[in-house]
């Protein structure tokens, strides 16, 4: 099946600008296919992805064509998606974010009502509310979660005599233990020369801010809480802490993510900050370590506390402007991309870095760190990053923090700057209470 799909994907690829530029919309052809669009991303791997799938299901259903299309990422593409649902123009089948940029797309006025499909039973609880409303349930999970924590050398805790630590107090003691015994291996690895790498000490560190406050994320997006104050403010102040202990890497403001990546994977670093998918870095530059890398959350000021934040899949959508026999026909592409055709594309093309939202299965052979991630779901201590909760995040998050960690602001400092960005962010958003 692989190479064949890939072969189609290259010929596929190239015609699309003028696929797009076209303008090519879904109807029936002469000799009765139905013809609908599949709408994604241009950030690699998804184009190959889409077109896979988009392959492998006309193999299934020979009366559909589907045709790809490419759009931009970042805020140029979020402003394509919103457009083209305002105008009625949007592809048949698109991938699109999940929680509350999804929200802000007025689901239950621009979306197919996806809750009766067969799929739906087997979403995770933690996926559930990022694709849903009262009203219903919008969108199919495509490609694996992710963990927000410490990646960890596993071999240098097994050297060093370490046990995965529950409590802040706890991990800064194995820091002060590989500073003195770890013969010149960085306790914690920062690689500010990508600056939103800084961001993980404060990001990753919200499962554990909810588990404080269950209701911090309604009441900061409602601006009745704030990162000036705690519990939020711990993030901040921990990056803080590991950096005036002197535990980062030397080259700290000029290493890159995917410096940050080889150290971990080579034990010249012992901990890094990081989304779990950096394991795919891994195994794309240092494929023989991927058995040494662990994760862990990062660990509250309590145990009780300590709790992995998970970032949920993209998904896919249906807008209501698709009908009749186009509608059917997109239904099914969701459908079969959560088939047991459309998860050995997944895994082929979409390498999991945590477990899945839906159907498909993280495989056998997959990388040992999934395992950890899985623990903390299994024993109910797993919840989503901030973004699935609120639409509230300043765009200067990754400035102050890394003014943190070089010593430029403290803390404090930068949680009240980051307020004031937030508060600004906010306002344009047209927020109630700001």
């Amino acid at each position: 099946m692989h190479r064949a799909l890939r072969r189609r994907a290259v010929v596929a690829a190239a015609a699309l600008p003028l696929a797009v530029l076209a303008g090519c919309s879904s109807g029936g052809s002469g000799d009765g296919t139905t013809e609908i669009t599949f709408l994604t991303s241009n950030d690699a791997p998804n184009p190959e992805t889409a077109e896979a799938l988009a392959a492998a299901f006309e193999e299934e259903h020979p009366d559909v064509s589907v045709t790809v299309e490419i759009r931009p990422g970042g805020t140029e593409g979020d402003n394509l998606v919103k457009t083209r649902l305002s105008t009625g123009e949007m592809a048949d089948v698109f991938y699109y974010n999940s929680g509350s940029l999804l929200q802000a797309l007025n689901p239950d006025s621009t979306l197919v009502d996806l809750s009766d499909q067969e799929w739906v039973g087997s979403l995770t609880e933690e996926f559930v509310p990022t694709v849903s409303t009262d009203a219903g349930t919008y969108g199919a999970p495509l490609g694996a979660s992710f963990a927000g924590g410490i990646v960890y050398n596993k071999p240098l805790y097994e050297e060093l005599g370490l046990e995965i630590p529950e409590t802040w107090d706890e991990f800064m003691a194995n820091n002060e233990t590989i500073a003195a015994e770890g013969d010149g291996v960085a306790p914690v690895i920062q690689t500010y020369g990508e600056t939103w790498t800084s961001q993980l000490f404060v990001l990753g560190d919200f499962a554990n801010v909810l588990a404080v406050d269950p209701e911090w994320a309604d009441q900061y997006t409602a601006h009745e809480r704030s990162y000036a104050e705690e519990p939020a403010l711990l993030g901040f102040e921990h990056q803080q802490e590991v950096a005036e202990a002197g535990y980062f890497n030397e080259d700290f403001p000029s290493a890159t993510f995917p410096d940050g990546a080889r150290m971990v994977a080579e034990g010249e670093g012992a901990h890094y900050p990081m989304l779990s998918s950096v394991i795919q870095t891994i195994l794309q530059n240092t494929p023989d370590a991927v058995d040494d890398i662990g994760f862990f959350a990062l660990p509250a000021q309590d145990a009780e506390h300590t709790q992995a934040t998970i970032w949920q899949p993209n998904a896919l959508y249906v807008p209501r402007s698709t009908e009749g026999a186009e509608l059917e026909a997109a239904k099914e592409l969701v459908a079969f991309a959560n088939s047991e055709a459309g998860c050995e594309i997944q895994n082929e093309l979409l390498p999991p870095a945590g477990p899945y939202a839906g159907t498909c299965e993280v495989l056998d052979s997959a990388p040992p760190l999934l395992d950890d991630i899985q623990a903390y779901f299994d024993a109910g201590k797993a919840a989503n990053a901030l973004e699935f909760s609120s639409p509230v995040k300043g765009p200067n998050l990754e400035k102050v923090t890394v003014e943190v960690g070089s010593g430029i602001k403290t803390a404090q400092e930068a949680a009240e700057f980051y307020d004031q960005d937030v508060e600004n962010q906010a306002r344009q958003l047209g927020l109630e209470g700001w």
